[in-house]
């Protein structure tokens, strides 16, 4: 199982799917380590990105996504995939591709903005990410303004009882695979 949890920027993806990928016990991917220095750049001077500048980083991503399907291994991966084109393109054929959507007001996520430090993203692309965001409604949609903690526990409720998602024999084995692979660890221990 793959866990893409997206959003616009300032909606929590990392924080949360680093939490989820350790409650979970699998690898984390921040996505914004696969843009190409020049979307970077872009981003820091405050540029909208194109579709055409996305394409790269969403290339890199789905590699990333064929790799780690291709070993069976589950991960957490934190991506904005802000358009249905996106999402459709990091899925790919792989029915063990899921998304959760951080779902938040505008002024919300600008007031987290505001507050983020060490972000190459500024403050002042959030309209540009509303504007491209395309909501999801294959998604589980979780509301940004919980606690961290109740959201993680949000998504693997969602995992366990597998009724939010589609194909949900498969959200349920990776869950599982997840537990028995965090198990044996500590057995080894």
């Amino acid at each position: 199982m793959i866990i893409i949890i997206m959003g616009v920027s300032g909606s929590g993806k990392s924080a949360i799917g680093s939490r989820l990928a350790a409650a979970l016990d699998c690898p984390f991917y921040e996505g914004d380590d696969f843009h190409p220095a020049a979307n970077v750049a872009k981003m820091r001077a405050g540029i909208p990105l194109t579709d055409a500048d996305r394409q790269p980083w969403l290339e890199r991503l789905r590699a990333l996504i064929a790799s780690l399907s291709a070993h069976h291994t589950s991960a957490v991966i934190a991506c904005s995939a802000l358009k249905t084109a996106y999402r459709a393109h990091l899925r790919g054929d792989d029915p063990a591709v899921r998304f959760v959507y951080l779902k938040g007001d505008y002024q919300t996520i600008q007031q987290r903005l505001a507050q983020r430090e060490g972000h190459y993203m500024p403050a002042s692309l959030l309209d540009s990410q509303f504007q491209a965001l395309e909501e999801p409604t294959d998604a589980l949609i979780v509301d940004l303004t919980q606690p961290p903690e109740t959201i993680v526990a949000t998504i693997i409720q969602a995992l366990e009882s597998a009724k939010s998602w589609k194909n949900s024999r498969s959200v349920v084995k990776c869950h599982r695979d997840c537990l028995s692979q965090r198990q044996n660890t500590q057995e080894e221990t």
